[in-house]
């Protein structure tokens, strides 16, 4: 009774809406409800927080589970968002070529003349990671390095020296591989671009255009309250526990700066996350050529596999291909960091004008006997889009 009652408040502040689209309104919310609630118990999820908007309307913005023990998850928690920030980064990058600051065919020479292939790796290769440099986060010994103290500050001289030990992996623009340094490049350059830190030109010229009031950067692991904690057992193989230890410790804290440009990392909320995949896959701050650089589906067909990059090299199929900063799945374009105990998704679908943002953290029982575990956010989104767009949901991973 208490439920109809609210409605009818509502319909009486509203005043426009009818009874059947209160009716499928409300279909769709409990819809999401019962999805998020059987993955968190199938994924074995911690938290969830999601919001979904479709248009200029709230669909659901709901939290699930705890943060701490016995502390409740809100839904104006903060979280680490991770590979979120290249299609900020890429923003940048377009407006710059909107105002004929740089153009995406130029090379990287101009401003980092000593690296390898400066003369022929473009800014366009850079954001759409078909450079050919390596990721320094492949490396075995870097990898360790962080296991053995993840809250290290790592900087850009030192993941710029670890990257570029090893041989670039293809001729520029002969291939396609995820690689962090791209962006790590990418930021270095648009800073000497804009002449100012990264950190300062996003929030001028990005976040704060976006309306972005809770996605702040910051190289410490600080985040700021109130705060979404994070657990994880990704270290249990560097300790060398068995499978039959129990291991699982608090994330939160760890320093995910490694991941993204000096600058660019960032902690945010699920407001500015779902806000953030309507302006940026709206192309809100660009021009309709750089929108459609930035967004359409370009390099299907495009890339292989290679013994010296797997797995992270792949040939792009419409279920997955990369973008400038952003990743195509089917018609919806999005971004899914799954880092340090934390995954995330932002995703929209131009058509339908849906956006979906999702945060999870996980409990023990989630992660395997390595100590790994699947982005559950993704997971969630998809089931989220295929109700929210029956006729054109996203694919489904195989």
């Amino acid at each position: 009774m208490r439920r109809v009652q609210v409605l009818g408040v509502g319909l009486l502040c509203v005043g426009l809406m009818a009874p059947a689209s209160v009716a499928q309104a409300q279909t769709k919310e409990d819809g999401i409800d019962e999805i998020v609630r059987e993955v968190k118990q199938e994924q074995r999820l911690r938290a969830v927080i999601v919001r979904v908007t479709k248009g200029d309307k709230v669909v659901s913005t709901r939290a699930y589970g705890t943060s701490l023990d016995d502390v409740p998850a809100t839904t104006r928690m903060r979280f680490r968002n991770g590979a979120v920030a290249f299609a900020y980064v890429s923003t940048l990058l377009l407006k710059y070529v909107d105002e004929g600051k740089v153009s995406l065919g130029d090379t990287i020479a101009e401003w980092l003349p000593d690296l390898p292939n400066a003369d022929r790796v473009t800014l366009k290769m850079l954001a759409n990671q078909t450079s050919g440099y390596p990721d320094y986060e492949q490396d075995t010994d870097w990898v360790r390095s962080f296991e053995e103290n993840p809250f290290h500050v790592s900087t850009y001289k030192e993941r710029r020296k670890v990257a570029f030990s090893k041989p670039v992996l293809f001729e520029p623009g002969t291939n396609w591989s995820y690689s962090h340094t791209n962006f790590m490049v990418l930021g270095k350059i648009l800073s000497k671009v804009g002449g100012a830190p990264l950190a300062k030109l996003l929030r001028r010229e990005v976040l704060k255009p976006m309306g972005l009031k809770s996605t702040v950067a910051d190289q410490t692991s600080e985040i700021p309250a109130p705060v979404l904690h994070a657990y994880s057992s990704e270290r249990r193989g560097y300790l060398g526990l068995p499978a039959s230890t129990k291991f699982y410790e608090e994330s939160t804290h760890w320093n995910m700066a490694w991941g993204t440009p000096v600058g660019a990392t960032q902690t945010t909320d699920i407001f500015d996350l779902a806000r953030s995949a309507r302006k940026v896959g709206k192309g809100t701050l660009l021009s309709k050529k750089s929108y459609r650089a930035m967004t359409q589906s370009r390099l299907i067909g495009f890339g292989q596999r290679q013994d010296n990059c797997a797995p992270s090299c792949f040939t792009h199929v419409v279920g997955y291909n990369y973008g400038l900063g952003i990743v195509r799945s089917g018609a919806w374009m999005l971004q899914n960091p799954l880092l340090g105990g934390y995954a995330a998704t932002m995703a929209y679908l131009p058509e339908k004008d849906v956006a979906i943002a999702v945060a999870v953290t996980f409990k023990q029982k989630a992660f395997d006997a390595e100590g790994s575990y699947p982005n559950a956010s993704d997971t969630i989104f998809r089931e989220i889009g295929a109700l929210m767009a029956p006729k054109d949901p996203p694919p489904v991973k195989r």
